[in-house]
C-alpha cells in the first residue's frame, strides 16, 4: 500500500510540474511561431515599410486568437520592426537611416575578425564548403533568384564564423544587422549587384584558402564597406522605405 501511495504522489507531482518542464503552453508556442514567421517577412521585405498589419487577419491565417498575435506584434515593435499607434493601427516600420552606418561598422569589425581567424584555421573540407556556397550564389544569380542568393550569402558569412570557431559572433551579428538586411534587400534587384557580391566574396575565399589572415580581413572590410557607400543611392531610389533622419 505505501508503495502505491508513493507512486500516486509521484504521478500527481509529475502532472502538476509537467507543463512547466515539458513543452511551453500552447499560447506561447503560437506567439513564438507568429513572431518568427512575421519577423522573417519583415526582414526579407516581403512586408514593405508602411504596410498595414492586421491582427485579425494574422490570427485568422494562423487559426489562433488575437492574444498570441498581439504578443508577437509587441515584441516586434520593441525590436523596431513595427510601429504601433493605438488610435491609428499597426504599420511596418520604415528603415531608420541613422541606425545603418553604426550597424554596418559593428558588423564590419566583427567579420574582419572572423575572416582573419578563418584564414588561420580553415581545413581543406571547410574551404571546399565555402567554395560550394559561392557556387550556389552563382547559380542563384544566373537564375535571378534573389531569395536563394540572399540565403547563400547569409550561409557564406555564417560559415566563416564557424570556421573561425566563433559561431556566437554570427549570432550577435544577426541581432545587430536586422535593419541592414532590410536595406540590403533593396540593393539586390540592382542590375549586376549579385554578380558584384560574388566578385567580392571570391577574394575573401581566396585569402582563407591561402591561409592569409591579413588579406582575408582586408577583403572582408572592402566587401562590407560597399554597404556604407550604397546607403545614399538606395535611399534616393526608394525614399518611401526609409525613415527621415530629421
Amino acid at each position: 500500500m505505501p508503495a502505491r501511495s508513493t507512486k500516486k504522489t509521484e504521478a500527481a507531482a509529475s502532472a502538476m510540474t509537467g507543463p512547466r518542464r515539458g513543452k511551453p503552453p500552447q499560447r506561447a508556442t503560437a506567439s513564438s511561431r507568429i513572431y518568427n514567421e512575421l519577423r522573417g517577412e519583415l526582414v526579407s521585405m516581403r512586408r514593405r515599410p508602411g504596410e498595414v498589419i492586421s491582427e485579425s487577419e494574422i490570427a485568422l491565417s494562423f487559426g489562433v486568437s488575437r492574444t498570441p498575435v498581439r504578443e508577437a506584434i509587441l515584441k516586434l515593435s520593441d525590436e523596431g520592426l513595427l510601429d504601433v499607434f493605438p488610435q491609428s493601427g499597426i504599420f511596418v516600420s520604415r528603415i531608420p537611416l541613422a541606425a545603418l552606418p553604426e550597424a554596418i561598422i559593428i558588423r564590419k569589425a566583427l567579420e574582419e575578425t572572423t575572416a582573419r581567424l578563418a584564414a588561420e584555421r580553415a581545413t581543406t573540407s571547410q574551404i571546399l564548403q565555402l567554395r560550394s556556397i559561392v557556387e550556389r550564389q552563382r547559380e542563384a544569380d544566373e537564375a535571378g533568384d534573389r531569395t536563394a542568393f540572399h540565403q547563400a550569402d547569409e550561409l557564406f558569412h555564417a560559415t566563416i564564423a564557424d570556421v573561425a570557431r566563433h559561431p556566437g559572433i554570427w549570432t550577435l551579428i544577426l541581432h545587430v544587422k536586422m535593419h541592414v538586411d532590410r536595406y540590403r534587400q533593396l540593393t539586390l534587384p540592382v542590375a549586376g549587384r549579385m554578380t558584384q557580391v560574388i566578385a567580392e566574396h571570391e577574394p575573401i575565399l581566396a585569402a582563407i584558402e591561402a591561409h592569409d589572415p591579413q588579406r582575408a580581413g582586408i577583403a572582408m572590410e572592402r566587401h562590407l564597406d560597399r554597404l556604407l557607400r550604397d546607403i545614399s543611392e538606395t535611399q534616393h531610389t526608394n525614399p518611401e522605405f526609409f525613415a527621415s533622419t530629421e
